[in-house]
Parts: C-alpha cells; structure tokens; sequence
C-alpha cells in the first residue's frame, strides 16, 4: 500500500490501514510531514510556533481522534466573532445572549436582525447534528441525505437555491449579512448568488464541523495535530519516507507503480492500491492525464506582537475582540465590490479579510518569556485575491496586496499594526504573507486552492458502487484513491478524506 503525500489526510489513511495490519508506504516530497498543517517558527530570534498554513479545527471527527489513540485537543473560542464598525461593533458572544443582542439592537438599530440570527444559526445547527456524522460513512445518495436532513427549508436554503437569496431575505442590515457570508467566501471564489452554489458548498462545511459549526483552536499550534498522527501512523508500523517526490504513477487496475525521485536518486515501487493525498489536478499530472487547474483565492498573513492593538471601539476589550473572528471591510457590499474588482482582474481596492489570535485561547505555541512579555500571534486571511491576479508580477502584485490588507486593519483600529508589531533577529517587522503562487510552490496546492478543488455536496452523484465511489474517494483508476481534500467529502483541516479512503481499501479487501 502507497500512500502519496505525508499531509494529514495522507497520515490518517496510513495510521488506520497499518493498524489494519496493512503494510504501508508513505512518500513525501518535503523533508517533513505535515503538508498544510504544520507549526513552525517563522520569525527568526523568536520562539513562536506558528500555524503557518491552516490555523484551525472544525471538520476533524472525534472518532477518528480515538480510533488512532492521537494525544491531540483542541480549545473552544467563546468569542464567536467581532465585526468593527466605525467607532463600534458587532460583537457575538457565544457565552453570553444578552450582549449578543445588545450588540445587534446598538449596531443594526433594532432586535430584527439578532431574531432572524437566532433562527438561521438554529437551522444550521441542526443541520449540523444530522449531516456531520454521515461524512465519515458510506457516501448516501442525494434523496437519501435529504431524508436525513429532514427539513424542507433548510434544505432548499443550503442544497437549492443560492444563499444569497436567503440570506438577503432573512437580514435587513449589510454588516450582519456579510458576517454570514463569510462563510461562503472563504477559500472559494465566487459570490452571494452565484448559480453554480459553490458558496453553498463552502458554507455547508464551515457550518456543521462536530456538528455544531464551532472552529477551535488547536492546542499546540497545527503541527500539534500531525506530529500525533505521524506517531501514530508510526507506531502502528507505516513506513514514512520525506524528501521523496512522487513523478508519476502508472497502473493497470490491479497492480501500480510509483515512480519517485529522492535527492539525485530515481527510483519506484509497486504496490496493489496507491491512495493520493494530493489534488486530483495533480494526479491527473501523475497519471499522464489532463485535468483543469483549480484557482485559489486568498491571502494569509501571520503576525507576531509585542501587544495586541488598540480598537477604536472604546467598549470592547481587544482581548475580546481578538479572541474570535475579527472581520475587516467584510459586510455584504464590500465582499461583493472586491469580487467584481478580482473579477475584472484587479486587486480589491479595500480587500476584505478577517484576523484570529491563536495566543488568547493558547499561549503554549509561544516560549514562556515571550507570554510574560505580553506577546501575541494574530493570522489573517484575505478573500477575493485569486492566483490570476498575481500572473504578470507575482510580487509586486503581493506588495500592493499586502499594505492595501494592512491599511484596511488600521483604518478600524485606534493606532497602526505596525507599531504592535515585533521585530525579528534582524530588525525587520514580524509579517509574512503568502499568495496562492507561493501556496502552489511551498506546499503543492494548484493554484493556491487550499481545498484542493471546489469543493461538493456530500452526496453521491453517480450509480457506481464500487467500495472507492461509495465512499467518495473513485478516481478513473480502480487501485487507485484519492485520499486528500480533493476526495467528495475533502477540505479543510477533517482527517476525513483518509480515513474514508482506507474504509474503501479495507472494504475492497485486496
């Protein structure tokens, strides 16, 4: 059994089939496992362990947390999210209904809109509780996910029509509207009323992680998570080779062969399954085959701070404000005035993004004296930013990016980032960004996508019923799986795309 690609999925696959009794080969091309989910200390005189790509955890099934016995927790954020707003601000607090509603009635001018949250955020909280335990079985057809989800309107606002309309009709107030549709943008991109419903799609998996929608924070930083699963996949007897780059794959049905390149070294190996813990545009490369590339649309900045910054907002704590998701230029105008300026191939003129700040919910990713010092992380994450737009001048195109991004967070806060920022070993401000162009290069994501392609309903849309299209992880190729992000069921930081392509090898029972 090969396993292509060292990642997390790649990793779950790996831990479950040798634990199966399986003999298992893992083949990275990097010199450490992990993929996008890694933690690592990007600023030099610093030790601050930052989640340097993917930040952090909704879609990871506790089971499979204890079917491979991982030493792995995550912490859950009271703060939902705190959208500035001039000299205030929406601020949702999970721990606390009264200043939620308090927060809309002074933000939106009546209790209209906090009434219509309540009611879409209770839909999809039972939507929630019914979809998210199917995502780790056998995928059930389009009829029989329904009959799950077993609510007419939540079926027709999520899996029908595109949710901008609901959303349009539910929410009278722009900032509320656009807190809502982040959800839908993130990492995807498209808009509100996008036919095609990839927004759907993409808010369908932001909302029913654990069943609740709750993104926590991963104790330890990303890398936490993988390091466990590399130990996992380890102990139960898997073989995992780094450095290692696959080139391509040749096979017959029956039996593969993998052929790889280890420092100035050609090599291959066969085996009678290959499960691809990589794109399925970069399979199709593997296989000698021709695929559409998929296009990426974000930004990601990581920061380090000597202090967190001062809001304009005097009634919020920014230790509040901060402890959730931080929403910048992101009501539903402005996301729909940077996709159209993207679409037309320009940078957004106020890019809109949004900022956590790992530290307050865990400070263990940084070095004790760096805690007493008051330091803190924050990431951010800009949308509407697609690979196109970096083509002609990958760089300067980042620059402009980059200070447009920071100018839109200064212009909510009461004094400039750069001045909470700390400077590393040699004097210059702890930022690092990353485009999707250099997302492809560092971590092999085609075109930035950090989903690996647009992401699908949780159906099956064939009659196929093969144990690898039962479980939505079919390529063209019979022993040969996707087990990575791309799978039906795939995105995000979930673990599910590989265990579910060693439910489908176990099942096959070759």
């Amino acid at each position: 059994m090969i396993v292509v690609g060292g990642g997390h999925n790649g990793l779950v696959a790996a831990a479950y089939l040798a634990r199966a009794g399986r003999s298992v080969l893992v083949l990275e091309r990097l010199d450490h496992t992990g993929g996008a989910a890694v933690s690592e200390r990007v600023f030099t005189g610093f030790d601050a362990r930052l989640s340097r790509y993917s930040y952090l955890v909704s879609l990871l099934p506790e089971r499979i947390v204890r079917d491979l016995d991982l030493s792995f927790e995550t912490r859950k954020r009271r703060i939902s999210s705190y959208t500035p707003i001039g000299d205030t601000g929406l601020l949702v607090d999970n721990g606390s209904e009264a200043a939620t509603r308090a927060s809309f009635a002074q933000v939106t001018g009546s209790e209209r809109d906090y009434a219509a949250w309540q009611d879409f955020y209770g839909m999809t909280g039972r939507l929630a509780e019914r979809v998210f335990p199917t995502l780790t079985q056998p995928l059930p057809t389009r009829a029989e996910l329904q009959r799950t989800v077993d609510d007419s309107a939540a079926w027709e606002a999520i899996f029908e029509r595109p949710l901008g309309e609901s959303v349009d009709a539910r929410f009278a107030d722009d900032t509320v509207r656009g807190v809502v549709l982040t959800d839908a943008i993130i990492g995807t991109f498209t808009h509100a009323h996008d036919p095609s419903l990839r927004q759907n799609r993409c808010f369908l998996y932001h909302v029913i992680g654990g069943g609740t929608g709750d993104w926590n924070v991963p104790v330890g930083g990303m890398g936490a998570l993988t390091d466990a699963l590399a130990t996992a996949a380890r102990a139960a007897g898997a073989e995992i080779r780094t450095g290692c780059a696959v080139t391509g794959i040749d096979t017959d049905g029956d039996t593969a062969e993998v052929h790889f390149v280890t420092g100035d070294r050609e090599g291959a190996v066969a085996a009678g399954h290959v499960l691809v813990n990589a794109a399925p545009y970069v399979l199709a490369r593997l296989l000698g085959e021709q695929a559409d590339k998929p296009e990426g649309a974000q930004l990601k900045i990581n920061m380090l701070l000597r202090r967190l910054p001062k809001l304009r907002d005097p009634q919020v704590d920014p230790r509040t404000a901060f402890a959730g998701t931080f929403h910048i230029s992101e009501s539903a105008g402005q996301l729909e005035r940077a996709y159209r300026e993207a679409e037309a191939g320009r940078l957004p003129s106020a890019p809109p993004s949004e900022i956590y700040c790992h530290t307050l919910t865990d400070p263990t990713i940084l070095a004790p004296e760096l805690i007493e010092r008051g330091f803190h992380t924050l990431t951010l994450f800009g949308v509407h930013t697609p690979a196109r737009l970096f083509a002609d001048d990958p760089r300067g195109a980042k620059d402009l990016l980059v200070d447009a991004t920071l100018a839109q967070l200064d212009s909510v806060l009461a004094e400039p980032i750069q001045d909470c920022l700390a400077l590393d070993g040699e004097g210059n401000p702890c930022v690092e960004a990353r485009t999707p162009v250099e997302l492809e290069r560092e971590i092999g994501l085609p075109g930035g996508h950090i989903f690996h392609a647009d992401l699908a309903f949780p159906y099956r849309t064939t009659d196929d019923d093969s144990p690898a299209a039962r479980w939505g992880v079919a390529t063209g190729h019979r022993n040969v799986l996707l087990c990575g992000a791309g799978a039906v069921r795939g995105g995000g930081v979930s673990g599910i795309g590989g265990h579910n392509a060693a439910m489908a090898v176990l099942e096959q029972g070759r």
